[in-house]
């Protein structure tokens, strides 16, 4: 019997284990190609938007990767449903290949020279559909990989969700390392930039095959009532109102203050610090491994301290210190001293993101966890997280940069608040 029950221990592991390689795989992919838009747009921003200075050119560029956040909450509500009726599995396998059209679609765009106004068009149209599937995809691989974790260490398994949601963001940062160093500044404004998306389109396959084997968690003999509510806007706004609203809350500011010290810092540290483009990515790519390498160990804390306690750690943190960090790297004047930086906001952050997807998903049941977590947090995320760089550059160009600072700083504050007033979690929803 005890020999019987270990092989059922193992073998239960090690299927939890595959199931969260296999829903990593595609979160990872699906980073990738949503930020490797933002990384290369030094590169073809002028093939899009060719009037204006390199700030203007940014600026326009930000917008469009603004929009492709603002589509995020269709994706949470179109996908949300999808899991929450038809399975996890089918919305992750459906997000991915669209993320794999998007990233196919940028690739092989004309530019403005070629085609005149149709070429911003048609990439703003790409980034529309990268945005529906990255809002779809956050919310049903939280939700998965939360039902998949075991009891006691929801928090070390959950973590990985942003492991590869960093990887994804890592790799894309590495990426452009890699072909800033094969191919020369011109071969990069002119075609090198395209092999980055046409590299993210194939991966997506990949990881299509890798999740047509996902275990399923939703149960199949849920009570007709049940289903028929399962995964409606009508059930999340009469019962969940509360969960909503908490998700909403500090997600503007965890969000706001994750894309500031990790997609728009690379344009920071160019523009207003000063700092060589090569030099700053290796900077950047350096203090995302600091970054990803921490997300099981704050995860595993979060097992033993709380998920509510990781969060006012976060926003306490978060508050005191961004304004300092922000003005402190315009002066330090060393490469070292930078990565120091931004490698302990960075760490800061963690604190947020290594239990960010499970302590949105503790909040709401099973029948509608995919469209409460994937709309809440589509929604604040578009609207704070996915506008950082916008707001950002508005700022400097307006020579109010330092205004920014205090934003990041107000949202993240609030945060805090929420985080006070949130109810106890529990695993009892599992």
């Amino acid at each position: 019997m005890s020999s019987t029950t270990t092989r059922h221990d193992s073998h239960d592991t090690w299927r939890r284990i595959r199931a969260i390689i296999g829903a990593s795989s595609g979160n990872l992919v699906e980073w990738f190609d949503f930020y490797i838009y933002s990384f290369a747009s030094l590169y073809f921003a002028h093939a899009f938007f060719p009037q204006g200075d390199g700030t203007v050119q940014l600026l326009k560029t930000a917008a469009v990767f603004a929009i492709g956040f603002l589509m995020r909450p269709i994706g949470g509500i179109i996908f949300g449903r999808l899991a929450d009726r038809r399975g996890r599995r089918a919305a992750m396998m459906l997000s991915v290949v669209m993320m794999c059209g998007g990233s196919l679609m940028i690739a092989c765009l004309p530019t403005y020279e070629q085609v005149g106004v149709w070429a911003p068009t048609l990439l703003v149209i790409a980034r529309m559909l990268q945005g529906l599937s990255v809002g779809g995809e956050y919310g049903t691989s939280a939700t998965y990989m939360s039902e998949v974790a075991v009891k006691g260490h929801r928090g070390f398994y959950s973590s990985f969700q942003y492991v590869t949601l960093i990887g994804g963001l890592l790799l894309a940062s590495l990426a452009v390392v890699i072909m800033q160093h094969i191919l020369t500044d011109s071969d990069m404004r002119s075609w090198g930039w395209r092999i980055l998306f046409l590299c993210g389109a194939v991966a997506a396959l990949l990881s299509l095959f890798l999740r047509r084997s996902l275990h399923e968690t939703v149960s199949k003999d849920r009570s007709t009532e049940q289903n028929e509510k399962a995964g409606t806007l009508s059930l999340l706004f009469s019962k969940h109102q509360r969960a909503f609203w908490t998700v909403l809350g500090f997600t503007a500011g965890g969000s706001l203050m994750f894309y500031t010290f990790t997609t728009y810092m690379q344009k920071y540290l160019i523009n207003t610090v000063g700092m060589n483009d090569k030099t700053v990515s290796v900077v950047v790519t350096v203090a995302l491994v600091v970054f990803m390498l921490m997300q099981p160990v704050q995860g595993a804390l979060s097992d033993r301290i709380g998920l509510r306690r990781m969060m006012l750690i976060f926003s306490a943190l978060g508050t005191l210190l961004t304004i300092p960090i922000l003005f402190a790297l315009q002066y330090v004047g060393h490469v070292w001293a930078v990565f120091l930086l931004l490698a302990l906001s960075l760490i800061i952050v963690g604190f947020y993101t290594s239990i960010s997807g499970l302590i949105k998903a503790a909040m709401f049941p099973m029948e509608i966890r995919a469209l409460g977590v994937g709309v809440s947090y589509a929604i604040g995320n578009a609207l704070f997280g996915g506008t950082a760089e916008w707001v950002a550059l508005t700022m400097k160009s307006h020579g109010v940069e330092p205004l920014f600072f205090v934003y990041v700083t107000l949202m993240v504050f609030i945060a805090f608040v929420t985080c006070l007033k949130m109810a106890p979690m529990s695993e009892k929803r599992w």
